[in-house]
């Protein structure tokens, strides 16, 4: 379940077709009414490359669905964030080898379905979050199972079945802050982003 610069997009969408990582903005009020407001966190304002890594991983990992789906992965995304053992920004977390869908970060979305995601995309910049996923940073496709034990399972949304790791995670963490690690690189050199709705505009920021 990858940061760049600031990017100028014209009205017209941009697509790549490369391929990408796995299946991890400027707002500071809600857009988007979901039912998924408890435990809000604070505003981010985000690149335009970032507000799009999380909208591109909440759209190809929600199987397009509703903004419950929606914002449930981006409850995902932004734990990960949050979390020392997935370091870097958005764009980092989503481009991680192995967790997120392939070509997440460059496949083309459909235009019709643009406004729908950044609208759920700015909703989680602006600090909402799904209220049955909670600190869960995993998932996978409902109605597979695994053999697993350490698999906690909080909610289903999007075709998507959420779960926390309780074995192991305080091992894990505990990890973090060797200092060798800290000068390596958190993941290898990112594709360039599609930039494909950074072109719908954010809500404008206000002041707290």
């Amino acid at each position: 379940m990858q940061g760049s610069e600031r990017t100028k997009v014209g009205p017209a969408l941009i697509v790549l077709a490369a391929a990408g990582g796995l299946g991890a903005c400027n707002t500071a009020s809600p857009v988007l009414t979901t039912g998924s407001i408890p435990d809000r966190k604070p505003p981010m304002v985000v690149s335009d490359a970032e507000r799009d890594c999380l909208g591109r991983a909440m759209y190809f990992e929600s199987n397009r669905s509703d903004s419950d789906g929606l914002v449930a992965v981006g409850t995902v995304v932004m734990n990960r964030l949050e979390n020392a053992i997935f370091p870097g920004g958005i764009c980092a977390v989503v481009g991680q080898p192995g967790q997120f869908a392939p070509g997440v970060l460059t496949k083309p979305m459909q235009e019709k379905d643009l406004q729908k995601v950044a609208d759920a995309a700015d909703a989680v910049l602006a600090g909402e979050r799904h209220p049955k996923v909670g600190k869960a940073m995993f998932f996978h496709t409902a109605g597979h199972h695994f053999p697993y034990t350490n698999m906690h399972y909080v909610a289903v949304a999007g075709g998507n079945a959420f779960y926390e790791k309780r074995d192991r995670r305080t091992a894990k963490l505990e990890k973090q802050d060797k200092p060798a690690q800290q000068d390596k690189p958190a993941t290898p050199a990112l594709p360039a982003t599609a930039l494909t709705f950074a072109a719908v505009p954010a809500p404008p920021a206000v002041s707290p």
